[in-house]
C-alpha cells in the first residue's frame, strides 16, 4: 500500500471529533466511548497525535501520551483507520510521538500492545524486556479486565 499523505496535528479539532469517535467505534478497547468523555479525555491528555489524511481531510491516525516529563510518558489508544493500515500511517505515528520535543528527556516511555503488534514497536526501541515489572490494572470495563472486589474498609 502507498504511502498516504497526513499532515500530524497536536489536537483535535471538536469538529472532528465525530471521526475520532469512528475510529474509537472500530477497535475493541475503545468502542463504547462516550463523546463527552472523549473530549474530557483529550483535555486530559499530555500529548495528543492526530493524522489527518490530506486528501479527504478525515482523521486516520490517532493517540494520546501521559506523562511527567522526566521518569516516564504512557502511550495510550494508538489507532490507524482499517483502511489506512499498511500504507506507513502508523510509522508516521510513532515518529511523532518518539520525536516529539517533550519526551526528548522522559527516561521511559512505555505503552500496552497486542502480542502481533510487538514487533512493530521494536522499531522505535520498545520492548517487552521490563525486568521483574508487570502490568495491572484495576477496571470496570469487562472488555479491560474482570470486575475489581468491591473497596474495602481501610480502617
Amino acid at each position: 500500500m502507498e504511502l498516504v499523505d497526513v499532515e500530524v496535528r497536536l489536537s483535535v479539532e471538536s469538529e472532528r471529533l465525530a471521526q475520532l469517535m469512528e475510529l474509537f467505534a472500530a477497535e475493541w478497547w475503545t468502542a463504547g466511548r462516550r463523546p463527552d468523555d472523549v473530549a474530557a479525555m483529550l483535555t486530559a491528555s499530555d500529548l495528543v497525535f492526530a493524522l489527518v489524511e490530506r486528501s479527504t481531510d478525515r482523521l486516520v491516525g490517532f493517540a494520546r501520551v501521559l506523562t511527567d516529563g522526566v521518569y516516564l510518558a504512557c502511550v495510550l489508544d494508538v489507532i490507524v483507520a482499517s483502511h489506512a493500515r499498511g500504507s506507513g500511517i502508523g510509522r508516521v505515528l510513532l515518529d511523532a510521538i518518539v520525536d516529539h520535543p517533550r519526551l526528548a528527556g522522559v527516561r521511559s516511555i512505555e505503552l500496552v500492545c497486542q502480542p502481533e503488534l510487538m514487533p512493530f514497536y521494536r522499531n522505535w526501541g520498545f520492548t517487552e524486556e521490563v525486568g521483574r515489572s508487570r502490568l495491572m490494572r484495576r477496571s470496570c470495563d469487562p472488555r479491560l479486565a474482570p470486575a475489581p472486589p468491591p473497596p474495602r474498609d481501610h480502617k
